[in-house]
């Protein structure tokens, strides 16, 4: 059996990513991008470039909102999160790197309306895993993969970005 971890085209997940969002920030370029710590935040900062926003980006640490803080504590590395745009009545691009039970998204929009009320969330993911355990679906994806449970995907960098499966 070979040890090695898979490895995916980060590349062309960020193209197909970067493509499915283009219309998106056509219709609201007053959106404001949100990436969650760490690995959304590294994909978002990519984003925000590319697509030159004009709202400053934003960043997520979710720490305290996890429903497994209890059972894992807390990470040594937490931060606060950053968003210094206003976000009331706007769009807001949340952007994560895996999208998999959708535990991460509930942290993420707990935390996010503790900064305000948007008008929407767009939920942006560079890999859809499957196995959903809360009804989440990303309005935009680098890449689907179906994996049994148990397999794991980490995105790596943030230079250069890598994803491995496990």
């Amino acid at each position: 059996m070979n040890d090695r971890p898979q490895q995916f085209d980060v590349d062309a997940a960020m193209a197909a990513l970067e493509a499915q969002l283009a219309p998106l920030v056509a219709a609201d370029p007053d959106a404001v991008m949100v990436g969650v710590e760490t690995g959304g935040a590294w994909i978002a900062k990519h984003l925000h470039a590319r697509f030159s926003l004009a709202a400053p980006l934003g960043t997520l640490n979710i720490s305290f909102y996890r429903d497994d803080f209890s059972t894992i504590g807390l990470h040594p590395s937490v931060g606060p999160s950053q968003i210094e745009a206003d976000i009331d009545g706007r769009t807001v691009i949340l952007v994560d790197d895996v999208l998999y039970t959708g535990r991460t998204v509930r942290a993420a929009l707990n935390e996010l309306f503790d900064y305000g009320r948007p008008a929407a969330v767009k939920l942006a993911v560079l890999v859809d895993r499957g196995a959903r355990e809360l009804p989440f679906a990303a309005d935009a994806t680098g890449l689907h993969i179906d994996i049994e449970r148990g397999r794991q995907i980490k995105l790596t960098g943030p230079e250069p970005l890598r994803l491995e499966m496990r």
